[in-house]
């Protein structure tokens, strides 16, 4: 690239990608869209919460019997724990902090 050129701007969409993301972009603000994508997130965010607390992603067993059983005992296992949340007062969090997030709320200790 030499001194005198710069970039130019992205290109444009043709017709039909550009109106099919306009239309979806329309439905985004519907009330009926919030109200599916509430849901979905909510099912999403029980997911996220298996994988991390109870280590969804393998099954500690080899067949559907077993692999189905161990399903249903994590379930029970993430509705008691939810339980106890409940009832100890916990507050839902809103999201995920990493590690290197907590770390940085740490006061500093001053000498």
């Amino acid at each position: 690239m030499s001194a005198t050129s710069s970039w130019s701007a992205a290109p444009a969409r043709p017709r039909e990608e550009h109106e099919t993301l306009d239309a979806a972009r329309q439905r985004e603000d519907q009330l009926a869209f919030s109200k599916d994508y509430r849901q979905c997130a909510g099912i999403e965010g029980t997911i996220s919460a298996g994988v991390r607390v109870l280590h969804l992603r393998r099954s500690r067993y080899i067949g559907l019997a077993e692999t189905h059983l161990q399903h249903v005992l994590t379930a029970a296992a993430m509705n008691l724990i939810r339980q106890g949340d409940w009832f100890a007062g916990t507050p839902l969090a809103r999201t995920r902090q990493s590690a290197f997030a907590k770390l940085m709320m740490v006061p500093i200790p001053v000498r």
